[in-house]
């Protein structure tokens, strides 16, 4: 898919125009969600892997997106069984999205079933000098892979938030020492960020 060649006021070519996105993670109470500004010109697929770090996951599963009812992923994937999926490696964001408060779906890890949503809140040119993507918020840490999803996530919250549970010490010892749902490091994940810049 080639790129569309986007106009300034003045009917200019003009540079890859700046997204500013918020995902969310669906049915997390409180919400656990992040923003952060890319440009058009990526790939859905670096997008993928931009969420990846700025949500906290490890991308050991599949994901899709989903952008006007179509399907985006990794074409040629065995365990597909839906519609055709669109290369996501072949499509830029831009080409797919073209205004602001857009919305559609991030799937990550079909069997945990991470759903997201992506807010576009803002398209707009981007600063000269500020490298993209970059991180400008976020709330809450990531929940571990392979914690069964959602629910999975807060069955385990409600474990390790009882010392008195049988299986307490055991989920603490698999979160990892110092495990902080509330926990949130803007830093952290701005030098995740900078290995895309």
């Amino acid at each position: 898919m080639q790129s569309q060649k986007m106009l300034d006021e003045q009917g200019r070519l003009d540079a890859p125009r700046l997204f500013l996105l918020k995902i969310t993670l669906l049915d997390s109470k409180p919400a656990i969600w992040r923003r952060f500004a890319v440009k058009g010109d990526i790939t859905l697929f670096k997008l993928h892997n931009i969420i990846q770090r700025a949500m906290g996951w490890e991308n050991f599963h599949l994901h899709e997106f989903i952008i006007n009812k179509v399907r985006y992923g990794e074409v040629g994937d065995d365990f597909d069984f839906g519609p055709p999926l669109i290369s996501d490696k072949r499509t830029l964001l831009q080409d797919v999205i073209s205004r602001a408060k857009t919305k559609f779906r991030y799937i990550y890890d079909f069997g945990d079933d991470w759903q997201h949503e992506i807010l576009v809140e803002k398209i707009m040119l981007p600063e000269a000098k500020q490298l993209y993507p970059y991180r400008l918020d976020g709330a809450r840490a990531c929940p571990p892979e392979d914690c069964g999803g959602v629910w999975g996530y807060e069955h385990l919250l409600d474990i390790i938030n009882n010392p008195n549970h049988p299986e307490s010490e055991e989920s603490r010892e698999w979160l990892g020492e110092g495990f902080d749902p509330e926990a949130f490091d803007l830093a952290a994940v701005n030098k995740k960020l900078a290995r895309f810049k």
